[in-house]
């Protein structure tokens, strides 16, 4: 499958704590590193590592950071050639990860705001997030007549326009509590532990519970599963599969310290799924 995935491209700054501070308080750390991450990055690396033939749209900075970030993609196979390199700094997330496996995260956009909207044409599937400007996506999703995934995701006001073209949005509990989604067609609500459901017209058809797991750490958990909710569905999987299979991976996701999890290949999940 030919994907494109169009959203941000970050560093990440990822601290661990024994456990997240409250508003105004300070928490002694146990360690920091860097690695590469961003929601669209992602999920590119995650269908990439998945089987897909990915290809990324997106910009980074002219400096270490953008080398850093693109490196990690051309590793795992992405496609990076429509991957535009600007003067602002390569975006950069701040992460907060505690030993139960959750996180705080700050985003700073940086160079994810001078993305702009890519031609899309030829492609079987096209992933794109909030990370980058609300427009450029919406852009991108009316000028193309691949099966449209949209994780919204952070929240943001959408265009109508935009949630009645996506194929697919897939969003956690909270961000479907914050939006209005009434036109949405198919939406798919994950809750972590407690597993994930499809919305469709606003009823809930089909709920699967999460696979058991050791979490480790969740950032990258998210992605990994939209990815692999994505593959399915735009090959034509049903739904209680595909929302099981997408579970598999995540379980593999959470157990990996990594934004950018090794993950084996989508049929592997299948076959467990």
């Amino acid at each position: 499958m030919r994907a494109a995935v169009l959203g941000s491209i970050n560093i990440d700054l990822v601290a661990t704590a024994p456990r997240l501070p409250k508003p105004g308080e300070t928490v002694i750390g146990r360690g920091f590193h860097r690695e590469p991450g961003g929601k669209g990055a992602n999920q590119a690396i995650a269908a990439a590592r998945l089987g897909a033939d990915v290809t990324m749209f997106g910009a980074v900075g002219e400096d270490a950071d953008g080398d850093l970030a693109l490196a990690a993609l051309r590793d795992a196979g992405v496609d990076v050639e429509n991957v535009r390199r600007v003067g602002e700094p390569t975006g950069v997330a701040l992460i907060v990860t505690g030993d139960d496996g959750e996180n705080q995260i700050v985003v700073s956009a940086g160079a994810n705001d001078e993305a702009r909207p890519p031609a899309v044409g030829g492609f079987d599937l096209l992933i794109a997030q909030l990370e980058v400007p609300v427009e450029v996506v919406e852009a991108a999703f009316l000028s193309t007549d691949a099966f449209t995934v949209l994780n919204a995701s952070p929240t943001r006001d959408l265009p109508e326009a935009l949630v009645r073209r996506a194929d697919l949005i897939v969003v956690n509990e909270h961000e479907y509590a914050q939006l209005s989604l009434g036109t949405a067609r198919r939406v798919i609500v994950t809750s972590g532990s407690a597993g994930s459901a499809l919305v469709e017209n606003g009823e809930r058809r089909v709920e699967v519970p999460a696979k058991q797991a050791t979490v480790v750490n969740s950032v990258g958990a998210g992605d990994a599963y939209c990815a692999a909710v994505a593959l399915c569905l735009a090959a034509g999987v049903d739904a209680p599969r595909a929302l099981a299979t997408a579970s598999a991976v995540a379980a593999d996701a959470v157990a990996d310290p990594a934004s950018q999890p090794v993950l084996r290949a989508l049929r592997d999940y299948e076959a467990i799924a």
